[in-house]
């Protein structure tokens, strides 16, 4: 039995969706063109717009279309940084690398502040509100953390800039279809979403940009998106993007409980078996579909080989930075030099997932862990 169990790099596209998007596939025109073919592809983009910011408690006008959340977290760094002339700008140590490498990126036109996470996987609000300055000109700080699950307090974050000029930038990629994302709720002057984690086409993202907010733009040479993204716009993926939205958003009570079932029997299942192990984060906190784990018995590389020879597939972060053996910024920033980091492997579920499949996991560890050390 093969088994996949890494959700969190990617999801499989919704068939009804890839259905639905090329029963839309005649609608080939051109959104910015004036005859009528270019005018149909134009509405169809925009009941698009309208759909996905209705999901988000957004305003059309405030919808961005990129070509995934990289892209999107990229034009909201730096749409804003470039807006100053050397401004304070806060992230976290533990961001996706698309936030983290492009904070790193400005050092030289920023002062860059990172706020680390503590053991259980969450940034210090107190060291958060040390951190801010007056000079603050904007805070990224994602939601649900793509490598442990652990979601961060951006409910508080918001709460606390909400008499400061700074933007909160929220990214969103792992938290929609799992739970609520209100960007009012939020405080977010801008957000994004990434189509291939939940459930639609990989190459297509959103930004969320509050109206007020002034981006400049990273792609030029068009008019497309309000000036803010030229390109022509990827109608096909977008529409399929706006669907698995709404199917995610109409599901989400149903998708949370299974996940939720998936993690508790995979938990308890590896206690049975008596597999030592701990769980890296506050798992109280996180999020119903992300669960790491440290196996002080193995390093992660072996493991992640051993597990892929035994048809199961699973990653030791993340996808962004497969290929390699360093270690996790994640983890390193919750543990230091702990060898944890080094022995720490993520498991992403997903509702379409059968308990069986947990059982085959756990028995491919569980045989592992014998071989490696009963038998010897």
């Amino acid at each position: 039995m093969e088994v996949y169990a890494d959700f969190a790099a990617t999801t499989p596209m919704d068939k009804e969706i890839m259905e639905k998007m090329f029963a839309n596939a005649d609608e080939f025109g051109n959104p910015s063109s004036i005859h009528k073919i270019g005018k149909r592809a134009k509405a169809q983009l925009e009941h698009s717009r309208r759909e996905i910011a209705g999901l988000l408690n957004a305003y059309p006008s405030e919808i961005t279309f990129t070509s995934g959340a990289t892209e999107a977290n990229n034009l909201a760094i730096r749409g804003v940084v470039s807006n100053y002339d050397h401004p304070h700008i806060i992230t976290t140590a533990i961001e996706h690398a698309s936030v983290l490498n492009t904070y790193e990126s400005l050092e030289d036109v920023a002062d860059v502040t990172y706020i680390p996470a503590t053991e259980k996987g969450v940034i210090d609000k107190e060291a958060f509100k040390a951190a801010l300055r007056e000079d603050t000109a904007l805070v990224s700080i994602m939601l649900v953390n793509n490598e442990t699950g652990v979601m961060q307090p951006i409910y508080e974050i918001g709460e606390i800039l909400a008499g400061h000029n700074a933007l909160l930038h929220v990214d969103a990629v792992q938290a929609f279809g799992h739970m609520g994302v209100d960007v009012k709720d939020f405080g977010a002057d801008l957000l994004t979403l990434s189509g291939h984690k939940i459930y639609g086409p990989k190459g297509v993202g959103v930004l969320y940009r509050k109206n007020d907010v002034i981006l400049n733009p990273m792609i030029t040479g068009g008019s497309q998106e309000k000036d803010r993204r030229s390109g022509t716009e990827n109608n096909l993926f977008i529409y399929a993007m706006a669907e698995a939205m709404k199917k995610a958003d109409d599901e989400r009570t149903m998708r949370s409980i299974k996940e939720m079932q998936l993690k508790e029997k995979f938990l308890n299942t590896l206690t049975h078996a008596e597999i030592p192990f701990e769980v890296n984060g506050d798992v109280n906190q996180a999020a119903t579909h992300i669960i790491n784990i440290h196996f002080p018995w193995t390093e992660a590389e072996f493991l992640l080989t051993a597990l892929d020879m035994a048809d199961i597939y699973v990653s030791s972060g993340s996808a962004c930075s497969a290929g390699t053996v360093e270690p996790s910024h994640v983890l390193e920033s919750m543990y230091g030099e702990d060898a944890r980091v080094k022995k720490s492997i993520r498991f992403s579920f997903s509702h379409l997932m059968e308990e069986e499949e947990i059982d085959a996991i756990v028995n491919a560890l569980k045989e592992i862990y014998e071989r490696l050390f009963i038998e010897s």
